[in-house]
């Protein structure tokens, strides 16, 4: 622990430059690297960037390879620094070692910005730089690097997604008027910063309610990206085959009690090429924590909660929400209209749920609100 405690302690200025360029470079695979993890890295060579890369697409070259591969005069790797915000891969998956290759190009010094939780790397790619004689230096902008890829670190460490809860509401809290009409209640700047986080989720979560409410495609459309899974958490199998989710545009899972293991739906879902799984249930709604782990084992680590208030309220209720993107559009629906989150149940004011490290962002005329649980 002393050992790693020196390392992240020795890093200049210079070093924390260089790692912020490989967390921008990081951030152009956003949406496309999923379930790894998003890398970026720069070759330094007496102060200059001479090379750049960064992870672009799930089964490709990892970021280290782009950058040394960029560097036009490979003898100069032998007396550059490798910048790189996520750990070196040491291990065989769908491309050779990183670590290997660091080695192979004898590149004196490598700076991280964190550790690779993933257990076939967690400290073996450092571990084998240093005993290849590699002088490593860990922690530089840790923080941002694991905020970088938070939903990576979490889906290795605690072994279920990430859950991001998206909401879009008035001043007075209200996602729809009393005949449940809601398109639209923001602008249209915000809707396309909110198929860009879509587009970034490998799953986007929406109940029964919602479904049958809104028929939505829960696709990326308002700008470039890949469409997520869809989930549809459906107790009773109530939403109509007809209904746009289930169309071509993405893949769709359903999320049902056990009680319809025979329900005669379910073959005309599959038709459809609709996978069904099924959690048990309790006070009449599905056991969530049981859903996060359909999810993991299907590798997604991001899901993206764009429920009703019902469903909304149970994922708060349950404790298992990380994040909250919260849209606030200028405008007043009154009390008959829809509220955005249901009942939490909640006597006192202590017990309220609280957000930490708050950021705010104006989308035209609307106000987005980010924030940690």
């Amino acid at each position: 622990m002393a050992e790693e405690r020196l390392h992240k302690e020795e890093h200049t200025a210079q070093d924390e430059k260089f790692m912020r360029e490989c967390l921008r470079l990081a951030r152009h695979g956003a949406g496309a690297v999923s379930p790894n993890p998003m890398v970026g890295a720069v070759v330094v060579h007496q102060g200059k960037i001479i090379g750049r890369g960064w992870h672009k697409q799930y089964g490709g070259a990892h970021a280290e390879v782009h950058a040394i591969a960029a560097v036009k005069d490979a003898t100069l790797l032998r007396e550059s620094t490798l910048y790189v915000n996520l750990e070196p891969c040491s291990h065989f998956g769908k491309t050779p070692p990183c670590a290997d290759l660091i080695i192979e190009k004898k590149i004196p010094r490598v700076v991280i910005g964190c550790k690779d939780p993933f257990k076939k790397v967690s400290g073996r790619g450092i571990k084998k730089l240093r005993e290849a004689g590699v002088s490593v230096t860990v922690g530089v902008l840790e923080k941002e690097a694991e905020r970088l890829n938070e939903a990576f670190i979490k889906f290795h460490k605690k072994g279920v997604p990430f859950v991001a809860l998206k909401l879009a509401q008035t001043l007075d809290g209200k996602i729809a008027t009393k005949t449940k009409e809601s398109k639209w209640i923001t602008s249209e700047m915000a809707r396309a910063y909110s198929h860009q986080l879509r587009a970034e989720a490998d799953a986007v979560l929406i109940g029964t309610g919602t479904a049958l409410a809104d028929n939505p495609l829960l696709t990326v459309r308002f700008v470039k990206g890949r469409n997520p899974m869809r989930v549809l958490l459906d107790r009773k199998l109530r939403v109509p085959l007809h209904a746009n989710i289930f169309n071509k545009d993405a893949k769709t899972l359903v999320i049902t009690s056990k009680v319809n293991r025979k329900h005669p739906k379910l073959k005309a879902l599959a038709r459809q090429d609709v996978e069904t799984c099924f959690v048990t249930e309790k006070n009449d709604e599905l056991n969530l924590n049981e859903v996060l782990e359909i999810l993991h084992e299907r590798k997604v680590l991001l899901v993206m909660i764009e429920g009703g208030a019902k469903l909304i309220a149970s994922f708060l209720r349950t404790k298992l929400c990380d994040k909250l993107h919260l849209f606030i559009a200028p405008k007043i629906l009154g009390a008959d209209a829809l509220s955005s989150i249901g009942q939490l149940n909640l006597r006192h004011l202590e017990d309220s749920i609280e957000l930490h490290e708050l950021s705010l962002k104006v989308l035209g005329d609307t106000l987005l609100v980010e924030g940690y649980f």
